[in-house]
């Protein structure tokens, strides 16, 4: 399918968790940020994928609220905000992950307009895989650059520079960031007005899962909305303390949405 005539629709949003999330389904969003590659503009586009414990995380640090204010594209990242969304009123068509978004955009490359990528994030090795795997299965998408920054790299003005460089001296159509929230949209936020890219999806752990260092769960999981259950077997140790701390604070922040609901 050609891209090369796809211009960005408005995208109906919900308010939902004190943010303004897209009900949109993932092709249109894919579609949406497609969209945005044959525009010209200086300022990267960035999108934020929540999940339940962003959400949580948003309650408590005032950097990731400002950064999720200032995203161009807030999508449902997490079956139980979907649910959430449906018992506050204000429902949502379906779940769009990041890991679901980047393959979907992928999948819009062509011989008329083909997409360039750059990768940043990962162990690495990791990222260098990934892009081994992304132009086997898309032909007409061509990643650009891959970089993986060493730990504790977001303090360091000299390291983000030389990052902001390196993506400027390709200018990709995605910038694909796979830091781990709330370290990738944090980021992104502070470097937004000099990353010079058409669209920048902070992505988690899509470079992993593209690479096939990690599996995702089955999609009968995803579509039941399993997946997190998966994701706990897989790495119990990393996951169980956030999972459980979420699952307590989340439905208070549910309730406490639904009792300040607007009435009619």
């Amino acid at each position: 399918m050609s891209t090369a005539t796809i211009a960005p629709q408005r995208l109906r949003h919900v308010r939902i968790f004190d943010i303004d999330i897209a009900a949109a389904s993932l092709a249109e969003t894919a579609d949406h940020v497609v969209g945005w590659f044959d525009e010209s503009q200086f300022e990267a586009r960035f999108v934020v994928t929540p999940n339940v414990d962003h959400i949580v995380m948003l309650r408590e640090n005032e950097e990731l609220h400002e950064a999720y204010r200032t995203a161009s594209l807030v999508t449902a990242d997490g079956a139980p905000l979907v649910l959430a969304a449906r018992l506050l009123g204000r429902p949502l068509p379906e779940r769009v992950a990041g890991s679901d978004l980047v393959p979907a955009i992928f999948d819009r490359a062509s011989i008329e307009r083909s997409i360039t990528v750059f990768l940043l994030g990962a162990v690495p090795g990791v990222a260098a895989r990934a892009a081994e795997q992304i132009e086997l299965r898309w032909p007409h998408v061509t990643v650009v650059g891959t970089d993986s920054p060493p730990l504790g790299f977001e303090h360091s003005t000299a390291e983000s520079d030389r990052i902001v460089e390196k993506i400027a001296e390709v200018s990709p159509d995605v910038l694909v960031v796979g830091f781990g929230a709330p370290k990738q949209e944090l980021w992104v936020a502070r470097h937004s007005d000099r990353i010079e890219a058409k669209a920048v999806l902070c992505a988690g752990a899509t470079i992993d899962f593209l690479a096939g260092e990690k599996m995702r769960a089955p999609r009968w999981a995803q579509r039941i909305g399993m997946e997190w259950l998966h994701r706990l077997a897989s790495e119990p140790r990393r996951l169980f303390k956030r999972y459980f701390r979420d699952a307590c604070v989340f439905p208070r922040i549910v309730l406490s949405e639904w009792l300040h609901r607007p009435t009619t």
